[in-house]
């Protein structure tokens, strides 16, 4: 099988940003965003997918969190879509409900190659460290449109905050995970059109 690996660069006034992306790896990561929550969410993100993953970003923090954040989505979400390649063979869909202490979050993916983001949960505290927690929703769109995923995700229960993010971004990685694994029953795409 061909490998499944990805590398994309953005450069912008206020980002300049390379991630390179595997999706058959183990969970290793290297992180640097200069956030340091944000960086903890990526390589559990990593880890609990078995994502092989580099993130390096240089952004405008001097401003906030805001763009870094937001133009990471975009980028992983464009080395997510790469990666998967035709997306010939894959199962296409993938599904989390993961616990994690006093919270649960659910997590669903189709990799249809319509981008359509639904969030349902909201957080008490304005900062997780020197993350802003209005920037989890924003994270998850930029992904979801630039890799042209369907992706919904919901916070069931829950009270803290680091633990109703953490266990989103675990849920989504393993849900992508779901979706990209390869059935060798599906010869050619999981589609009635014949492309997604």
């Amino acid at each position: 099988m061909e490998a499944r690996t990805s590398e994309v660069a953005r450069k912008t006034n206020e980002t300049d940003i390379h991630v390179s992306f595997n999706l058959d790896g183990s969970g290793k990561s290297n992180i640097n965003t200069g956030i340091g929550f944000f960086d903890h969410m990526l390589t559990g993100f990593a880890r609990h997918g078995l994502f092989d993953l580099t993130v390096d970003v240089k952004g405008d923090l001097e401003v906030d969190c805001h763009h870094t954040v937001e133009d990471t989505g975009i980028v992983i979400g464009q080395a997510i879509a790469k990666a998967c390649g035709d997306k010939k063979g894959i199962k296409r869909y993938g599904s989390m409900i993961l616990p994690m202490d006093e919270t649960l979050v659910m997590s669903a993916v189709d990799l249809c190659g319509r981008p359509y983001f639904v969030f349902d949960g909201d957080f008490t505290a304005p900062m997780v460290g020197d993350f802003d927690t209005q920037m989890v929703r924003e994270f998850f769109y930029a992904v979801s449109y630039s890799a042209s995923m369907n992706l919904h995700l919901r916070i069931i229960t829950g009270i803290n905050d680091h633990h109703k993010i953490e266990a989103l971004f675990k849920a989504f990685a393993k849900a992508l995970d779901e979706a990209t694994m390869i059935d060798n029953r599906i010869t050619d795409v999981l589609s009635t059109k014949g492309a997604l």
